[in-house]
């Protein structure tokens, strides 16, 4: 069984295959495959990147469809352009509007959408279709401090792969943070004790909600000196399950077992006491008494789907609802995540280390990336201006 979503000519479709997995491809109206584009996209089957890519990708595709501009046909000129179309700075005329009504592509984005472009053509090029292009993208540069810093490369100098279409520089992100007393607001609004549960657990863990929900009930050991042995405090394990039937996916990959019955291995984190008070209240109270065949954490409460795994789609709209109730505006779950993080953050004086694995971060130079930045209220930030503007 296949779903289908319908983008302009060309549709993105998703596949359902043996055992639970996924894979995302794109197809022509008449319902065949985009050849080129599925032996592309095919290299990252099993993944998230594939379905980005497919959804970058077909966009990309649609356009060269209204441009009349076949594969062996595009120059590197021609991508430039697109990349200006879609939000890039680009010093040429643009052409005809494209995406018209939507808005442009973020940094981050674009940055997307050139490592998919360069390689869906380099991959291309390696088919013998139009080298010439695949030769103007496969550019070198040195590596830069970054670059050694991630892959310990020391002071040795060698050539890192380079993309010109890439969006110049690096951006800073500056992370949107929940509202001050946010978490207090919510408990009180909130109408069950699975969302009281899922408001404290995304502010004292830094949970994605994908972690959240794709919680299994075995994934937790909220006791001392559990049997995993891998944690002397209670902790929780997040694993990733792509077959999860609210399709709820962790993030992270880490490798995970089951030994004797008990979870070890995957990402993990620890529980606060709060978690724990919130969790027991939902257990005796919201979920069912009868043995769940899925095993799964989070469930649904109401409705037909009563006692079914509880999508995170659904603890969004649950966030959003009571963020309104509370005046609070739309909540959004990351919010958690970004508070968390600077609040460790603050905690351990800019300790990158400690963040990182409090909040499951993939390197501390991410975190860096994201969180570095000097935090406007910090008296040493308010006495150094005082300094510069003459007050003592």
């Amino acid at each position: 069984m296949a779903l289908r979503v319908i983008v302009g000519d060309l549709r993105v479709q998703r596949i359902d295959r043996a055992g639970d997995r996924r894979s995302w491809t794109i197809l022509w109206p008449d319902g065949s495959e985009y050849r080129e584009a599925d032996r592309f996209l095919r290299r990252y089957e099993g993944s998230g990147t594939q379905r980005t890519y497919a959804y970058l990708l077909v966009d990309h595709l649609r356009w060269l469809e209204r441009e009349c501009l076949p594969l062996d046909r595009v120059r590197l000129l021609d991508l430039e352009r697109y990349m200006g179309i879609v939000g890039a700075e680009v010093q040429m005329p643009l052409g005809q509007p494209w995406r018209v009504g939507k808005r442009p592509y973020g940094h981050a984005a674009l940055g997307a959408t050139a490592a998919c472009l360069k390689g869906f053509y380099l991959n291309q090029a390696v088919l013998g279709v139009n080298p010439e292009l695949g030769a103007s993208l496969d550019k070198k540069r040195l590596p830069t401090r970054a670059d050694r810093r991630r892959s310990f490369l020391g002071h040795v100098t060698t050539t890192l792969p380079a993309n010109p279409l890439a969006p110049a520089g690096s951006q800073r992100r500056h992370p949107k943070m929940l509202p001050d007393g946010a978490r207090e607001a919510l408990l009180t609004v909130v109408n069950s004790a699975r969302d009281a549960m899922a408001v404290t657990w995304l502010s004292d863990g830094g949970l994605r909600i994908g972690e959240l929900c794709g919680l299994h009930v075995v994934d937790l050991h909220l006791r001392e000196n559990a049997a995993c042995g891998q944690c002397r405090t209670p902790h929780l394990h997040v694993c990733f399950r792509p077959n999860n039937p609210n399709r709820a996916d962790a993030k992270t990959k880490r490798p995970w077992r089951i030994e004797d019955g008990t979870v070890c291995g995957g990402l993990i984190k620890r529980v606060s006491p709060a978690m724990i008070h919130t969790y027991f209240d939902y257990i005796t109270s919201e979920y069912p008494k009868d043995p769940v065949e899925h095993g799964m954490l989070m469930v649904q409460l109401h409705g037909p789907g009563v006692g079914l795994p509880w999508a995170p789609v659904g603890a969004r709209r649950m966030l959003s609802r009571a963020g309104k109730r509370a005046g609070l505006g739309r909540i959004r779950p990351h919010a958690f995540r970004h508070t968390f993080t600077t609040s460790v953050l603050d905690a351990s004086q800019g300790n990158l280390l400690i963040a990182r694995d409090a909040g499951g971060w993939a390197s501390a130079a991410m975190v860096d990336e994201v969180y570095g930045h000097v935090d406007v209220h910090d008296p040493a930030f308010d006495a150094a201006l005082r300094q510069v503007w003459g007050h003592q």
